[in-house]
């Protein structure tokens, strides 16, 4: 298995997965920098660490995943190689347990460069215009928590996007579900039905209900175990034509 995961880190290395796992959250540490330069007065490090956590689970995490694991399958379908890799003598399982172990690696490294560079963002905003710098304590351990729930909490719509990704040779349908989730998310984020929407899940870990909490936790973490397990069953039975 350690094989099959070097393989796939040396493939992602070669790809534009590098430059995706900076962009997005750097993305989200300009838009902190040039928000605290805008303000008028000084807010607690919890309102921008909160705010910036906010804007990867609400939008950015759901396009990433959607990118991510398009890339990660066209890497396959362009060089229309799975013929070859499935006649490889090894589990045909472990070639798609190792793709979904990059991706959520990927998706870790990118949850903790968040926190990175969100820091260093307003951190460097903060010292340019002293007066509107982030006040309070900087709860790292919170912050990382929080992050970790997140991550836990989008392992259902990392195991469907990636599903569909390695399923069709086509980035079209992954693109599809993954914009249209994103969508429905967005415009059901008051709804008490969209803690049940797989990309909504990972946004409620900052809902003040409890049990909007536990319940996008609880099913995202729990049914994305069992469908990255299923996809990986049925991806590995599946014959590729």
């Amino acid at each position: 298995m350690l094989a099959v995961l070097s393989v796939e880190a040396r493939k992602l290395n070669r790809s534009l997965a590098a430059l995706l796992a900076v962009a997005a959250p750097s993305l989200i540490a300009v838009f902190g920098f040039f928000m605290l330069l805008r303000s008028t007065r000084a807010q607690p490090w919890d309102m921008w660490m909160t705010n910036a956590a906010g804007v990867w689970a609400f939008f950015m995490m759901p396009m990433s995943v959607t990118a991510l694991t398009a890339l990660v399958a066209h890497m396959e379908h362009g060089p229309k190689s799975w013929d070859h890799l499935r006649a490889l003598p090894l589990p045909r399982w472990k070639l798609y347990a190792a793709k979904a172990i990059c991706v959520l690696a990927l998706l870790a490294l990118m949850s903790a460069a968040v926190l990175a560079f969100s820091w260093a963002a307003v951190s460097l905003a903060g010292s340019i215009k002293p007066a509107v710098a982030a006040t309070g304590p900087f709860d790292l351990a919170q912050y990382a928590r929080v992050m970790a729930m997140m991550f836990g909490a989008g392992l259902l719509m990392v195991a469907i996007q990636l599903w569909i990704a390695l399923r069709y040779a086509s980035f079209v349908p992954g693109l599809v579900v993954g914009i249209g989730g994103t969508f429905f998310a967005v415009v059901a984020t008051a709804a008490k039905q969209g803690v049940f929407l797989p990309w909504q899940m990972p946004v409620n870990m900052l809902a003040t209900e409890a049990w909007r909490v536990n319940t996008a936790l609880g099913l995202g973490g729990g049914l994305g175990l069992v469908a990255l397990i299923l996809m990986t069953v049925h991806l590995a039975r599946r014959e590729v034509l």
